[in-house]
């Protein structure tokens, strides 16, 4: 759709485009390689295929999560604060988006150097951080990726959301709705859309934080086999969230799609390029 509808492409509608690119990547690697080595019944691919796997699943995973925090303060931004969103350029959402893609390289590619590192889990199945060898190198690495991957991105993503619910309400309140030209306001309530938003990414991320937390603290023999399988497989499910709360739940795109597989030409679709709760009207040819 991207690539087919340019009314699509702008500086909101990036990020979302390297948000996919991370579920791509999870879905592309991640999953082959696993149900392989379940099918298997035990990691077939080697050290290095280990390494590479952990490696690029934890980039993968972490990009996603800056990503989202890229969106949100995008949202604020934009609804919040226009005085500054209308000053955003392409650059400025450049180095936004960079700024999580490097994020992500960086705390991928350290327990590959040594701090930490990847093993296969206890089942065996699949390649993730050792946090069997629960030692100063591990506690230290999984305090750090949780403070500036999990916790920050969280509340981040709770302020821009909360202030953009009760921006909305505001504007609501004073029927000048039409002012922001707002696109999800006939398909979702905005504060209800923020906690979904939220939800999903505690349910995706919380149990894996939770097992490297037992893990640095408690004893990592007792963390149960279901757990630890469960934790990684809740992380990767953000794949399926992601599509289903920027894309699918925004009419003009299920109207971009829907056209897309009835093969209609553009000129018979109309194609607005808003995103859910406005945009930046910030073109990528600027």
């Amino acid at each position: 759709m991207f690539i087919k509808f340019k009314e699509l492409r702008n500086a909101t509608n990036a990020i979302i485009i390297n948000l996919a690119f991370t579920d791509i990547g999870v879905a592309g690697i991640g999953y082959p390689m696993s149900a392989a080595s379940d099918l298997h019944g035990s990691w077939k691919f080697g050290h290095t295929g280990c390494q590479i796997y952990a490696a690029l699943n934890i980039f993968f995973g972490m990009a996603s999560i800056g990503l989202l925090t890229v969106v949100a303060i995008d949202r604020y931004l934009t609804i919040c604060r226009p005085d500054i969103g209308l000053k955003m350029t392409t650059r400025s959402y450049t180095l936004l988006i960079l700024a999580a893609w490097l994020n992500a390289v960086f705390w991928s590619s350290m327990p590959v150097v040594g701090w930490a590192g990847y093993a296969p889990d206890p089942t065996g199945a699949t390649c993730t951080i050792n946090w069997r060898n629960n030692d100063v190198g591990f506690v230290s690495y999984t305090m750090a990726v949780i403070a500036v991957n999990f916790v920050i991105p969280l509340s981040v993503m709770f302020y821009c959301y909360y202030n953009v619910s009760v921006t909305m309400k505001r504007y609501e309140a004073s029927n000048r709705m039409e002012s922001l030209n707002i696109d999800w306001s006939d398909q979702m309530d905005v504060t209800n859309m923020s906690i979904v938003m939220i939800v999903m990414f505690l349910v995706a991320w919380s149990p894996y934080s939770i097992v490297c937390l037992w893990a640095s603290f408690g004893d990592p023999k007792m963390i149960p086999a279901p757990m630890a399988i469960i934790a990684p497989l809740f992380a990767k499910s953000s794949t399926f969230y992601n599509p289903c709360i920027y894309v699918i739940a925004n009419k003009k795109f299920r109207r971009a799609i829907t056209g897309m597989l009835r093969c209609q030409t553009r000129q018979r679709i109309t194609i607005n390029n808003q995103v859910p709760m406005t945009i930046s009207q910030v073109p990528l040819t600027q």
